[in-house]
């Protein structure tokens, strides 16, 4: 990156050395993360498929060192800062020095705050500025922004700016594409590495909508823009390295072919699910076997939906692609333990991963279920339900996910199910998701479902234990009438009254809360973290 030693970012000054103050208090916070072998089986992958593996790692791996490069800027100037493994430990979970799961709370001394922009934009760069600097490309997805050498503002894209990692990266990715036997998954690896040197996505992104029959899938790009808190303009960088679990895919595309059946069964009346679902549910599942830049920083990810370019969603849709494994290690890690305090001793026989896993499918189901404009004249759901559309959006994910299930058992798409394993687990699943809180919007959306399930008797808490038992038959009734309710809300575009619901539902409650501390005092890890790599998977 010769060539643009001039735009230098403004540094990120630290102060002082780090300096532990705690070295035990560092390594609970490391420990927090329990480490899993992030691994699957491959034997049935052809000798090329095996040979591509290695190359996907080497690019996946250059994704990680450009997000560094984002959030933080020298990777290895903070490690050395770092006086035990414990605090490196961290601050490779953090790719940096500040706390993610804890509002970016900077855990090293002498470190200010994050800045919003991480190191996308430079840090002394104010809001002001930025509104005056006159650019046609400073609110791309794929630009940073830097200073040149007179101190202006300027503009320069990811392929200019990060062209050395960028160029090794797509080299890679054109090896494998040779080496690739499925016409789809070739043709896609030969059009994301043209993309990843031209900044140009669109056309990577509609092939990778029309891989069908792959056994290997490779997400890498500049994809989300989460890292971007002070505009949520810039995309960062990140890769999955995903194989298909054939099986369960295979069972996903029958359960999309009933999809207008389902919507059809809707617990509501005619008008609230009148149009016919999208052609958008292209349903996957995979085992990860390798997390790298965005993705990996933090809390990890379990389910994709991309991509996210509203062009492709107009013309093919999006993908679902549930990360079987990983959901397996966070249920085994965190939901069964979890289970263990608040649930009926009774009743932990009905949490089941494979209930965990269809939850979490069928809740991307149901997001293409409903409908996305009003009955009223009110315009599209979104548009009237304002800033509370993705709460309730998600609220809607969650209960109809769980009647779905229902359904199809009903219908024989699914043997020997018994939904009574996937109500209990769902209600652990509540208490996972919300033992940080409730401020995300999906957070909101559990609390309301657990207060509405609550009132409706589905379940009760026992004073004397502190576990929680459900009720088979009021539970199913409480599914039916408060996804009912939220498709009718959804429908006339309600706003008063959606708003009405999460400000009385919408945050965890003293009671409840109580009980999370007990989880919180057990230890149970956070999240996951991965021993990952070539030599985990076995490839060379």
């Amino acid at each position: 990156m010769k060539k643009f030693l001039i735009y230098a970012a403004t540094a990120m000054v630290i102060t002082t050395s780090c300096k532990q103050k705690n070295s035990p208090d560092m390594q609970k916070k490391v420990d927090q993360f329990v480490t899993v072998d992030l691994k699957t089986d491959i034997s049935h992958l052809s000798e090329k498929e095996k040979q591509m593996l290695p190359l996907l790692f080497d690019a996946a791996q250059i994704m990680d060192q450009l997000f560094w490069l984002q959030a933080y800027g020298d990777k290895e100037e903070i490690l050395a800062k770092a006086n035990d493994e414990a605090t490196r430990q961290f601050i490779l979970i953090n790719y940096g020095p500040w706390e993610r799961l804890n509002g970016n709370a900077p855990f090293i001394e002498g470190i200010g705050e994050k800045p919003l922009g991480a190191n996308l934009y430079p840090s002394d760069m104010t809001k002001e500025e930025f509104d005056l600097f006159e650019s046609d490309s400073k609110s791309s997805l794929y630009t940073v922004v830097r200073r040149d050498s007179n101190g202006k503002l300027i503009s320069i894209p990811y392929h200019e700016y990060y062209k050395e990692h960028i160029d090794k990266a797509a080299e890679l990715i054109r090896q494998a594409a040779e080496l690739a036997e499925d016409e789809g998954l070739k043709n896609y690896l030969s059009l994301r590495a043209d993309a990843l040197q031209r900044g140009e996505y669109l056309a990577s992104d509609m092939a990778w909508m029309d891989m069908k029959t792959n056994n290997i899938d490779f997400v890498v790009g500049p994809i989300e823009n989460y890292e971007d808190a002070l505009y949520n303009y810039k995309a960062a960088f990140e890769s999955f390295i995903l194989i298909k679990d054939n099986e369960w895919s295979q069972k996903l595309t029958r359960f999309a072919e009933l999809l207008p059946a389902l919507q059809e069964s809707l617990p509501t009346q005619a008008a609230y699910k009148a149009e016919v679902p999208g052609s958008d549910s292209d349903l996957g599942v995979y085992d990860a076997v390798f997390y790298a830049g965005d993705c990996n920083a933090g809390s990890k990810t379990i389910a994709i939906n991309l991509p996210n370019d509203p062009k492709v969603h107009v013309e093919k849709g999006s993908r679902k692609l549930q990360l079987k494994n990983s959901m397996k290690y966070k249920f085994d890690k965190i939901l069964m333990p979890i289970s263990n305090i608040l649930i009926d001793e009774a009743q932990q026989k009905h949490i089941k991963f494979d209930a965990f896993f269809e939850n979490t499918m069928f809740h991307e189901v149901a997001h293409g279920l409903g409908i996305k404009q009003t009955i009223n004249g009110k315009g599209s759901v979104r548009e009237s339900l304002k800033e509370m559309y993705s709460r309730i959006e998600e609220a809607k994910a969650d209960i109809l996910g769980l009647y779905l299930v229902g359904q199809l058992a009903e219908m024989g798409e699914l043997p020997n199910k018994d939904m009574m394993d996937n109500y209990v687990t769902f209600v652990a699943g509540i208490f996972r998701s919300v033992r940080f809180g409730a401020s995300s919007s999906h957070g909101k959306a559990n609390m309301l479902t657990f207060y509405y399930l609550e009132e409706q008797g589905a379940f009760t808490r026992n004073a004397e234990t502190g576990t929680y038992t459900i009720n088979y038959e009021k539970m199913k009734e409480a599914v039916n009438s408060l996804g009912g309710m939220i498709l009718k809300l959804q429908g006339e575009g309600n706003y008063d009254e959606v708003k009405r619901l999460f400000d009385e539902k919408g945050f965890v409650r003293e009671g409840l809360q109580a009980d999370l501390n007990r989880v919180a005092d057990a230890n149970i890890p956070k999240d996951i973290r991965f021993n990952q790599g070539k030599d985990v998977l076995g490839v060379k």
